[in-house]
């Protein structure tokens, strides 16, 4: 909302002083990319603690995937099964 609030005062304020068409348009174009990346560097610093919570919760819940263990251990188990039958 800030950022609409921005380029219609920033229009006005280029209308007022005589500004071409042309200049006003360039210049709203560049005021609203600046406008939105600094809105989305915004986002992200208020999101921040949402987003360290979610990646610790991650990290914590990845050592505990009892699938991948168990098939690590079979495809072990199976290739030393393999190899020692091999030698004889």
């Amino acid at each position: 909302m800030i950022e609409f609030l921005f380029i219609v005062g920033f229009t006005i304020a280029l209308l007022a002083t005589g500004i071409s068409f042309l200049g006003i348009v360039a210049a709203m174009a560049v005021g609203f990319i600046v406008m939105a990346l600094a809105g989305m560097i915004g986002l992200v610093f208020k999101m921040l603690p949402w987003i360290l919570l979610a990646a610790v919760i991650v990290w914590l819940l990845k050592g505990r995937d009892k699938t991948a263990t168990q098939a690590r251990d079979y495809c072990y188990k199976r290739s030393r099964r393999y190899h020692r039958a091999r030698r004889f």
